[in-house]
């Protein structure tokens, strides 16, 4: 079977197209890797301060270009009439796809996330960088999980910050 020329261009663009949402962000607040799964973490209480928002910069992990390149290549090599205007043309075309590729998997990865200051129950603040699917705002009460990496959450019914006496040198509260 006889494949068209015209089509092995359209071919390989479309294989670069697949390929980038593997080089979109996975590390969201509420998006675990796989080998977290299953795993312990340590988890204390806190309300959260402040926020910001920040920028992400985009990564490249070498997965656009390489991407880029294979498409680009494959679909330059079909331009021209014998095989070295194929093979320049393919080079060229394998320097242009990596370039495009490497572009798009930045562009790709950037983003906003916001870094929230913590004041934990237990005394001491920390700052945390994430994405904010659940909304969190200062005044927010959170739960901080630390695992494979820190991450905050929503408390739902956590405990409450311990009670002190309103008055220097008296027991707080009474318990039975």
């Amino acid at each position: 079977m006889r494949l068209n020329h015209r089509l092995i261009p359209a071919a390989a663009a479309l294989a670069l197209l697949a390929a980038v949402p593997a080089c979109a962000p996975a590390n969201t607040g509420t998006t675990y890797s796989a080998g977290a799964l299953g795993g312990a973490a340590h988890v204390n209480y806190g309300t959260i301060v402040g926020t910001r928002p920040v920028n992400v910069a985009g990564s490249t992990s070498g997965v656009g270009t390489v991407g880029g390149a294979v498409a680009g290549g494959l679909a330059g090599s079909f331009i021209g009439g014998d095989w070295r205007s194929n093979a320049i043309a393919g080079v060229g075309g394998a320097i242009l796809g990596g370039l495009a590729g490497t572009a798009i998997e930045r562009g790709v990865t950037q983003g906003q996330a916001v870094e929230f200051i913590v004041r934990q129950d237990r005394g001491g603040d920390i700052a945390v960088v994430q994405t904010n699917e659940e909304g969190l705002q200062a005044g927010d009460r959170v739960v901080i999980t630390r695992g494979d990496r820190v991450r905050l959450s929503r408390a739902a019914g956590g405990p409450v910050p311990p009670m002190t006496s309103q008055f220097p040198g008296q027991p707080g509260p009474l318990t039975k």
